[in-house]
């Protein structure tokens, strides 16, 4: 088991620093974001010296860099919106082929999965099949990761509703329709988050078609969740991990900014415990 580190996290720290923290920390593998207009992801449009930074910075350091977030919705109500947003992420794809990822992390979309209509789904499928067809060509893989709608409450707590990425009807619809290319980026955090008394967090749906993995968990508060490092809560990783056939890089995903490197390391001790084989790379 192959272990990197997600980006998440360090979404407000400049890029530099993820490449800092991630060394000392001894990771190979380095996930990146696009857009999103956080400071710590490269901008909505890189340009080539954008890009150049970029990839000086991982050979300075030693570290790989194949996974790149991007920030999607393809369920938008308007055709129009829509059809920019397509077009913003075929932009976004080329960028992080020219990063040098092999993977791109999509959304399927936020809308609920319950305020779903025949022709949202519609445009789901097209636009997937739009941004698989030009990663087919630069040789890069999409992820669909398990992501529920949120709704932020006044305690900074995130209540999750079920999108068509973590409902099990709407999963079983994406598998049957979306072009065989298209994985899926495993995030059983979220999944719990959304249906916390199911304990299969879908595996039996995905485990064939995860291409990607984040790694973290969710602790409830009031009727909300926060989002914590694996370990921290209920959710146990060692029965997935033995189920899993994935044999890519699992990246821990510590979301709270606070704690970034503790948060980590207390992921990493985690690890110890239930899969005590694993590697940094």
């Amino acid at each position: 088991m192959i272990v990197g580190c997600g980006e998440w996290g360090f979404r407000n720290v400049a890029m530099e620093e993820h490449f800092r923290i991630s060394r000392r920390f001894g990771f190979k593998f380095l996930e990146f974001g696009i857009g999103g207009g956080q400071p710590g992801r490269l901008p909505e449009e890189p340009t080539e010296a954008d890009v150049a930074e970029f990839r000086a910075l991982g050979e300075r350091y030693g570290i790989n860099t194949p996974f790149c977030c991007i920030e999607n919705d393809f369920t938008l109500a308007c055709g129009d919106e829509h059809d920019a947003m397509v077009a913003k992420v075929l932009g976004q794809v080329r960028s992080a082929s020219a990063c040098g990822a092999t993977h791109v992390r999509l959304f399927a979309g936020f809308t609920p999965a319950a305020a779903m209509t025949e022709e949202i789904w519609g445009r789901v499928f097209a636009a997937f099949e739009s941004c698989e067809g030009l990663c087919s060509e630069l040789g890069i893989q999409i992820a669909i990761e398990t992501h529920g709608a949120l709704e932020f409450q006044e305690d900074g707590s995130a209540v999750h509703i079920n999108s068509i990425s973590t409902d099990r009807e709407c999963l079983a619809r994406l598998l049957e329709h979306l072009p065989s290319g298209v994985g899926f980026n495993y995030d059983p955090g979220n999944i719990r988050a959304v249906s916390p008394g199911d304990q299969r967090y879908c595996l039996d749906l995905l485990n064939e078609r995860i291409n990607y993995c984040h790694l973290k968990d969710w602790h409830q508060r009031g009727e909300g969740w926060v989002a914590c490092a694996i370990g921290d809560d209920a959710l146990d990783y060692g029965p997935l991990f033995e189920e899993m056939i994935f044999e890519g890089v699992y990246l821990i995903e510590y979301e709270p900014l606070e704690d970034s490197e503790d948060g980590i390391q207390r992921s990493l001790d985690y690890l110890g415990k239930v899969s005590p084989g694993f590697t940094l790379g």
